[in-house]
């Protein structure tokens, strides 16, 4: 098959599609053949060593964490799913090639396309894993920094359909789409406490970066001076300023559930992630360059 590998840490150029051997799935998982797959920020942290305390690399490495496709083979054991079922949610063996193993997966309703289906399983678990963490509620303000990214978007629906308020920052060029999500946009940048305190005269309860832009300090700030209740998933610098970085830890079971909820709520056209632009799987290092320089609005899309 062919994929996208790197075997060492470093720019995209370090990034080489190339033949590869399939993998075959162990007991209790399923092998997909690769439709869409779903390009992160974790991605190109990932390719530069930047994430390692948390998600540690063994080389040769092939990226990815999610996709939708099509089930292909079943390891032993495997049950719930048929060759021929069109699926989405976590690879195992990384989701940059033309086949991956899973085993955290939900059926993709017909009414979802594949690269839609591929836009939601980190974007949908992340948000709403750290708007758990949180513990945001209804008639809450949320600070949301990075609201037009994928993560973001997802959080700024889920956030506004819990009934709370939300701030979020963004370029200007994509204020008027977070109003369509529900989101009060502002600029990010200097100046930015003041704006926030404009927006939200009534004080922000619980503040959610998923930037990385150096917002923490003014996000204490506008919590009082208080670290409580401010979650990063984005500044590498989170325990420099006593705040806790979300890296993960949902159950499988949970993930599961999520992914089915998500796509229901995307059927139903309550949910959505935008597709900010999309990649044959041989331009990978192209798509992870235009995601690292941090400016695209929802999800970028590698086709297979």
């Amino acid at each position: 098959m062919r994929a996208i590998v790197y075997r060492e840490f470093g720019g995209a150029e370090v990034l080489s599609h190339e033949d590869a051997g399939k993998p075959e799935p162990a007991a209790g998982e399923v092998r997909v053949k690769v439709v869409a797959v779903g390009v992160n920020p974790l991605d190109h942290k990932r390719r530069y060593g930047w994430v390692e305390q948390y998600y540690p690399t063994t080389f040769p490495a092939v990226p990815g964490l999610e996709f939708a496709g099509v089930v292909d083979a079943l390891g032993a054991d495997a049950t719930g799913f048929a060759v021929g079922d069109e699926v989405f949610g976590w690879t195992r063996t990384g989701a940059y090639a033309e086949y991956a193993i899973a085993a955290e997966i939900a059926p993709k309703p017909a009414g979802l396309s594949f690269e839609a289906a591929a836009t939601l399983p980190v974007a949908g678990e992340t948000a709403q894993r750290v708007l758990d963490e949180l513990g945001l509620k209804s008639g809450e303000t949320l600070l949301l920094h990075g609201a037009a990214g994928a993560v973001g978007q997802v959080a700024v629906q889920l956030a506004v359909a819990a009934g709370a308020t939300v701030i979020g920052t963004a370029s200007p060029a994509n204020h008027d789409f977070l109003r369509t999500l529900g989101a009060t946009p502002v600029a990010y940048g200097e100046g930015l406490a003041e704006r926030v305190r404009t927006a939200a005269p009534q004080g922000v309860d619980a503040v959610f970066d998923a930037a990385g832009k150096d917002v923490l300090p003014v996000s204490v700030a506008l919590r009082g001076g208080s670290t409580d209740r401010i979650v990063t998933i984005a500044d590498m610098k989170a325990a420099e300023h006593g705040i806790p970085f979300s890296a993960g830890g949902t159950p499988p079971e949970k993930m599961v559930e999520g992914l089915a909820r998500h796509a229901r709520l995307a059927v139903e056209g309550r949910l959505a992630v935008a597709v900010a632009g999309t990649f044959p799987l041989a331009e990978a290092a192209a798509a992870q360059q235009v995601s690292e320089a941090g400016h695209a609005r929802g999800k970028l899309i590698l086709t297979v």
